[in-house]
């Protein structure tokens, strides 16, 4: 069982202005098993929680912890975090012409696990997570997200994750500008990611929608870089019918 514990997290980002404080003391703990939807309006800290996470060069983390059993998550370089078991699915993926998916996948899978995969294992791995995801199999060879449609981009995340099976995933809004069948494959995907009880994910969204195809162990509320309420799924229930009008006074 595995742990990533996120300990009074202040983070702060460069402006025009000079640094600003996003993250104002963030305490959450994802253990394996258990899947915690982070929600909050526009601007709450969602998305600077994730990339904190990652180690995005932008975002300073100015006071705090992040562990994951109980190592120092700040203290390792971008790599390294990924090596420890972190994956973080970008909510806008970057294009990188003249790469191929499947050169990506591999050289990614090579450099998580410290050796080459065996080839026709790969390839049978591969086939099969495309097959699960509704991808066809002339995708591998396009260029990384050149070109992509929104859905293709989410459900190549989702591949990423399947292939390189980390311990943690932090899923950034992978359900923005998805139809509702995007949205049931891209939410079969995770779900198989977390049926074996050994993964933990921490799904950012916006909306309810996709909270009936991923059931949440725990609901967060982000209001202005604080978690200003914590629940079970029966909390969702309670933002999709009132929305954030209750946290108005939150944010000071």
């Amino acid at each position: 069982m595995s742990t990533l514990e996120i300990r009074d997290l202040h983070v702060s980002v460069d402006t025009e202005t000079g640094p600003k404080e996003i993250l104002r003391g963030v305490d959450l703990t994802v253990s394996s098993g258990q899947t915690h939807a982070i929600m909050g309006p526009n601007g709450s800290g969602k998305s600077t929680l994730a990339y904190s996470l990652a180690g995005h060069p932008k975002y300073t983390v100015t006071s705090g912890t992040v562990t994951l059993d109980g190592e120092d998550v700040l203290a390792m370089s971008v790599d390294e975090r990924a090596r420890a078991g972190l994956f973080l699915a970008m909510q806008y993926p970057v294009e990188v012409p003249g790469v191929s998916v499947s050169n990506f996948l591999r050289t990614a899978k090579t450099a998580v696990d410290g050796e080459s995969p065996k080839l026709r294992t790969w390839v049978k791995d591969v086939k099969n997570s495309m097959q699960s995801l509704a991808i066809d199999d002339a995708f591998a060879e396009r260029d990384l997200n050149t070109g992509f449609s929104g859905g293709e981009k989410k459900r190549h995340e989702i591949l990423q994750l399947e292939l390189l099976k980390p311990k943690f995933a932090v899923l950034d809004e992978t359900d923005s500008g998805l139809d509702i069948d995007a949205l049931r494959v891209v939410s079969d995907g995770v779900n198989r990611f977390t049926a074996d009880g050994d993964k933990g994910v921490m799904l950012i969204t916006h909306y309810t929608r996709i909270l009936r195809y991923i059931k949440p162990d725990h609901v967060h509320v982000f209001i202005a870089g604080r978690v200003a309420e914590e629940g079970g799924p029966e909390l969702a229930d309670k933002l999709e019918e009132h929305g954030y009008v209750d946290y108005a006074g939150a944010s000071a």
